[in-house]
């Protein structure tokens, strides 16, 4: 392949709105263009290495026995209402009508449409367990796209779905589908932080995502030096630094020597920080109580204090009831913050947010900063685990100005449900084995789900078991970014002077630059490139009337693995010689014009042979 005839725009300026280097790198080796916020097209070096990940991923999906599909990116509508999901995904989910009236979606994520497909032929047990996968583009509305192709509107992705008869077979496609995702990420020549995670609005009851360390990350991760524990923030839990009452009435018990609550007045005090200062205290002696309205609620909620009368309604056929708003007390101790992705997760909620000023001062009966639990009626009440040891704490006390302390748990009062919604923080300690955790920032490159009946019942997939019974199949979710597993390799492989890509993803495994591409120079780079091509290696000869120190240039910033100098000062030795450098490397090496495919060949199976091991 001739770099003449090869649509390759470099550029030497960096894109003004390009932060990171895989978003600079991409445009300066004309990888990709961009035609709009969010919207970019690939160029033909860049869509080279995206196939080569594509096949990557095949290679893998098909080792576990997934099968390969082509669903439509426009999908009906429909199928989103009967899931419940039509609502629920917001503005980020891209509706368009078409001129019969139907409403159609441009897929954000495709559980919806490849259920719909499997439950139009799926009969019976024995074509059970089944996993389809597609490697296909999605949309979603981002409100700000940034970072180039990292987080654009439109994207790639790889999803695959699985349907089981029984959670044991659920379970080892999830493993399976685990170790494929590893064995992806390691023949990209990535490092990846597989952790513990939220499974949001997908839903289901376990998930597990693949990290890399970035500065740029969406997400904070929470890791141990001394075990395997590794855990997204959403999801991270710590070994407890307090000693939990086994029950409410050992709670009481224990605080039986705890003074009697006493109202003592705090004027214009709100915060935490501002009583540890009026009080004289630590933050650790408070109970925060935060008022938060949940929508879309699948927990019951029936036997909630304040919650026998809420509205309940089925936004789908088959699909749970949900309450479209709840509001709840939630209380954590002074120095902690509540995790909302827990608290979502607990509640089976759609969406969470602490609620308005008018809704707190209408449910509490108190301004903002002096709500507390004790009197507090007509709210379902969360604790946080770390209250449930407070014997002799300060709250507020539901007027304006006051506060109570001499407050405990289970003496003063109680709550509806205790759970760890705690923020775990750089420092707290390992769950597994005591250890401080630490933090680094994070991009999701791959996130496997267990569905379980998510969507399978709300949109009525059943089979026929052995005893012809009918059922329904449990269900899995398995994605991977490819943008951004992309652009996450040049995160990783890069320097001062272009991308260093893996052998794998090269969108070429070698560069010939003739000195000057004429006489004896062209003709052994034309015999070379000949060689190489029949040895099953990519070439691209770099055949420019450009000076040399150009051609390096462009080679190092396009990245490909290894670069080969054709010159007349080593043609005319006794031994015709060329100039061989490994990308990334600082020293060249001389090897006979004649041993030179064989010797490139030899190097790329090795590198090849230890990425794919």
């Amino acid at each position: 392949m001739k770099l003449t005839q090869t649509f390759i725009p470099t550029l030497r300026e960096v894109p003004a709105d390009a932060v990171i280097a895989s978003h600079r790198l991409m445009f300066r080796a004309g990888m990709i263009r961009k035609l709009a916020n969010g919207l970019f097209a690939y160029l033909p070096l860049g869509l080279r290495s995206l196939r080569k990940l594509e096949q990557i991923i095949r290679e893998e999906m098909d080792a576990i026995n997934a099968q390969e599909i082509k669903p439509t990116v426009v999908v009906p509508g429909e199928v989103w209402k009967e899931s419940g999901r039509w609502e629920a995904m917001g503005d980020a989910m891209l509706r368009a009508r078409n001129r019969l009236g139907v409403d159609l979606v441009v897929s954000p994520t495709a559980e919806e449409a490849v259920t719909a497909l499997v439950r139009d032929d799926l009969s019976s047990y024995r074509q059970l367990p089944l996993s389809l996968y597609q490697i296909n583009s999605k949309y979603r509305d981002e409100i700000r796209p940034r970072y180039g192709v990292m987080r654009g509107r439109e994207f790639i992705m790889k999803d695959a779905y699985s349907y089981h008869a029984d959670e044991e077979s659920l379970d080892k496609t999830y493993r399976d589908m685990g170790r494929a995702y590893r064995r992806v990420f390691r023949r990209c020549g990535l490092t990846v932080i597989p952790v513990q995670a939220d499974s949001g609005a997908m839903g289901g009851s376990g998930s597990e995502e693949f990290m890399v360390e970035s500065e740029i990350g969406d997400n904070t991760l929470l890791l141990c030096k001394s075990c395997d524990y590794a855990a997204n923030v959403e999801k991270a839990s710590c070994k407890p630094d307090f000693r939990p009452p086994p029950s409410v009435e050992a709670a009481r018990e224990a605080s039986s020597s705890t003074p009697a609550t006493e109202i003592i007045d705090t004027p214009s005090v709100k915060t935490i920080g501002d009583l540890c200062v009026f009080l004289k205290t630590s933050a650790k002696n408070f109970i925060k109580t935060l008022i938060y309205r949940a929508v879309n609620v699948e927990l019951d909620l029936s036997a909630a204090p304040g919650c026998a009368s809420l509205e309940r309604r089925r936004p789908a056929p088959g699909a749970p009831e949900l309450y479209p708003e709840a509001f709840f007390a939630v209380l954590i101790r002074g120095d902690l913050d509540v995790n909302e992705a827990k608290l979502a997760a607990t509640l089976k909620a759609g969406e969470l947010a602490l609620a308005a000023d008018t809704d707190v001062e209408r449910l509490t009966g108190a301004p903002v900063g002096f709500a507390g639990p004790v009197g507090l009626t007509g709210l379902p009440i969360i604790v946080d685990q770390t209250v449930t040891a407070m014997g002799d704490a300060v709250t507020g006390a539901l007027a304006k100005d006051q506060h109570y302390r001499h407050v405990a748990y289970g003496r003063d009062f109680t709550g509806w449900l205790v759970q760890d919604i705690r923020t775990v923080k750089d420092g707290d300690l390992c769950p597994h084995c005591g250890t401080s955790l630490y933090e680094k920032k994070g991009n999701e490159l791959g996130h496997i789900f267990k569905l379980g009946y998510k969507y399978t019942r709300p949109m009525n997939v059943s089979y026929l078991d052995e005893h012809g019974k009918t059922q329904t199949p449990t269900m899995g979710s398995y994605g991977i970014g490819l943008d951004r597993t992309l652009a996450s390799v040049i995160e990783e492989h890069h320097d001062e002077n272009g991308i260093i890509w893996p052998v794998t993803l090269a969108p070429c495994h070698v560069i010939i630059v003739p000195v000057k591409y004429n006489g004896a120079v062209k003709t052994t780079a034309d015999t070379l490139e000949k060689e190489l091509e029949q040895l099953g290696l990519e070439v691209l000869v770099d055949d420019r009337d450009e000076r040399p120190g150009v051609k390096f240039k462009d080679a190092d910033l396009i990245g490909i693995p290894f670069r080969v100098v054709v010159g007349d000062k080593n043609l005319t030795a006794s031994t015709p010689q060329v100039e061989i450098r490994r990308r990334g490397k600082v020293e060249n090496r001389l090897v006979s014009a004649a041993a030179a495919a064989q010797e490139l060949a030899a190097m790329l199976r090795a590198e090849l042979a230890a990425l794919n091991a």
